[in-house]
C-alpha cells in the first residue's frame, strides 16, 4: 500500500504499475483509492485472479465459485495483466498500459454445486458426490465398439502418440498420489516409462527432457503455483505438456498444449476427495487412449472400457459402507498414530489415506509399501497402533457386455 501511495502517476493504475516495478514474487492485488472512488485496479502474478461480468456490475475474485450467485460470465487474467474496473466498464492492460483482449468464459457450474445441500460440511458432500463425479469424468469419452477413449482435448495425433518415449507427471499433494496410480496404469496399458515428480522439487531442478518426452501436469484448481512453474520448466526444456485439471479457464488449462477436464464440479473442501478419484479416472482414460494408439489388444481395451463404465456403480456401493467406517473411526479415534500399507497400485492409495488422516484429524500417519514394513517401520508398531491395509480382492475380468452402453 505504501509503495502505491508513494508511486508517481496521474491515475491509480499508473501508480500501481510504477509500484509493481519494485515487487518480486507472487501476488493477486485489488486496489481502491479515496482519490478515485468507483474504481478498482487489479493485478496478477502467479496467484489466480478473475473478473466477474454481471448486468451493469463487475466483480473481482480468486475463484469463480465466489461469484457464481451473481454471474456466470468470467474473464481469467494472465500473469502480468492489470485490470481496471469502474461501475460502467472494465479493460485489461499490460505493464506498458497497452490494452489486452481477454475472452469472456461461461461458468457451467450450478449454484447448488457450492451449497451444502443438507450435508454437515463440504467434504462430506463431496465424498457423497463421487459416483456422479466419476460418471461426469467418463461421460462421452467411452467408445464401446472400438474399445477406446475419446479425448479430443489432448491435441495428440496418432503420430504424436507414436513418438512418445517417456512421460513425466508433475503434481503436488493428492494430485501427486493420483499421478503414482496413473504411472501404474499408463505403463501397464501403453508400455511407456513414466516418472512422477513433486512439482515443488522439479521446478528447481534443471529437467532433462529427451526427445519424445511428454509432461503431464495434474492440478484440481489448475492454479497450483509449483505445478504451473514445473509445467513451464518442462516446456522450456523442450517437452510437450498437457494438463489434467478441473477448472475450465484455469492457468494450466490455458497454457498447456492440450489436456483433460475432470468435470467434477467445484471442490470446496480443502482436503481433496472427488478430484482425486476423477483424476485417476482421467488417467485411466488416458491409458486406454495411449494403449489404443500403441497396440493394446482390442479385447483388453474393450474389457477395460466395460469396467470403467461400471465404475460409478462400484463407487456407490463402496459409499454404502459408511456405517461400518464410522464404527471403525470411533473405535480408533484416540490413536495418536496410524500406518497405511499397500502394494503396487495400492501403495499410492495408502499414501493418500495417510494424508487424509493427517489433514482432517491431525493424527500422525504414514503410508508405506507393504513389503517395506519389515525394513524398519515394524519397530514402531505396538498393540495400540491401527494399521490400515489396502488390499482389494482381485476378481476375474468381466467380459464386455452391451449393457454398459446404458
Amino acid at each position: 500500500m505504501h509503495l502505491i501511495e508513494d508511486a508517481s502517476g496521474d491515475t491509480l493504475e499508473a501508480r500501481l504499475i510504477a509500484a509493481l516495478e519494485h515487487v518480486v514474487g507472487t501476488y493477486g492485488i485489488a486496489v481502491i483509492s479515496a482519490d478515485e472512488p468507483g474504481k478498482i485496479v487489479v493485478a496478477r502474478q502467479g496467484s489466480p485472479v478473475l473478473l466477474g461480468i454481471g448486468d451493469n456490475e463487475y466483480f473481482v475474485a480468486s475463484d469463480a465459485s465466489a461469484i457464481l450467485e451473481h454471474t456466470r460470465s468470467v474473464v481469467y487474467l494472465d500473469d502480468g495483466d492489470i485490470a481496471v474496473l469502474t461501475p460502467n466498464a472494465y479493460h485489461v492492460i499490460d505493464r506498458d498500459a497497452r490494452v489486452q483482449l481477454r475472452e469472456v468464459d461461461d461458468v457451467t457450474w450450478e449454484l447448488e454445486a457450492i451449497e451444502l445441500g443438507g450435508h454437515a460440511h463440504f467434504m462430506q458432500k463431496e465424498i457423497a458426490e463421487q459416483p456422479e463425479t466419476v460418471r461426469s469424468t467418463l461421460r462421452g469419452r467411452l467408445v464401446f465398439d472400438d474399445g477406446a477413449a475419446r479425448l479430443n482435448g489432448l491435441n495428440l495425433t496418432p503420430a504424436d502418440c507414436a513418438e512418445i518415449r517417456q512421460i513425466t507427471i508433475v503434481a503436488c499433494g493428492t494430485s501427486w498420489h493420483s499421478g503414482l496410480v496413473g504411472r501404474h496404469i499408463i505403463e501397464t496399458l501403453a508400455q511407456i516409462p513414466v516418472s512422477v515428480e513433486y512439482a515443488s522439487e522439479y521446478r528447481y531442478r534443471r529437467p532433462i527432457t529427451p526427445p519424445g518426452t511428454l509432461t503431464i501436469a495434474i492440478s484440481q484448481s489448475g492454479e497450483t503455483a509449483d505445478t504451473l512453474e514445473a509445467m513451464r520448466a518442462a516446456r522450456a526444456a523442450g517437452s510437450r505438456v498437457i494438463g489434467i485439471v478441473n477448472v475450465v479457464g484455469s492457468t494450466i488449462a490455458r497454457e498447456a498444449d492440450g489436456g483433460i477436464y475432470l468435470h467434477a464440479g467445484p471442490e470446496i473442501g480443502v482436503a481433496s476427495t472427488k478430484a482425486f478419484t476423477s483424476q485417476i479416472v482421467a488417467l485411466a482414460l488416458f491409458g486406454v487412449y495411449l494403449g489404443h494408439q500403441r497396440g493394446l489388444p482390442f479385447e483388453a481395451r474393450q474389457e477395460l472400457v466395460c469396467q470403467l463404465a461400471q465404475l460409478p456403480a462400484v463407487v456407490a456401493r463402496a459409499l454404502e459402507l459408511e456405517p461400518q467406517v464410522k464404527a471403525l473411526a470411533e473405535r480408533y479415534a484416540e490413536a495418536p498414530n496410524a500406518l497405511y500399507l499397500g502394494r503396487g497400485v495400492n501403495f499410492p492409495v495408502a499414501l493418500e489415506g495417510a494424508l487424509k488422516l493427517k489433514e482432517i484429524s491431525y493424527i500422525h500417519a504414514e503410508g508405506y509399501p507393504a513389503a517395506e514394513m519389515k525394513h524398519g517401520p515394524i519397530a514402531l508398531i505396538d498393540q495400540n497402533m491401527p494399521v490400515v491395509v489396502v488390499a482389494q480382492r482381485m476378481t476375474s475380468t468381466p467380459k464386455w457386455c452391451r449393457t454398459c452402453r446404458k
